[in-house]
């Protein structure tokens, strides 16, 4: 039987840690920032956890 592969945009999205979690980027930073204020701007740079009900859904897809 041939292996599992990841699927390609979960790889581009999400990274796993080393506990097994899955870390995300925050969204909204890419376009119209004019009307953003700095400190909405600022937290968008950072990266955050993805939740668990959302975990399950990604490590479907996850074969790393």
């Amino acid at each position: 039987m041939p292996k599992q592969k990841t699927k390609k945009a979960m790889a581009k999205r999400f990274k796993k840690t080393g506990t097994g979690k899955f870390k995300r980027s925050s969204a909204g930073g890419a376009h119209i920032l004019t009307g953003k204020s700095r400190k909405q701007k600022r937290s968008m740079a950072s990266s955050a956890m993805v939740s668990k009900a959302d975990e399950k859904r990604i490590s479907t897809y996850w074969h790393k």
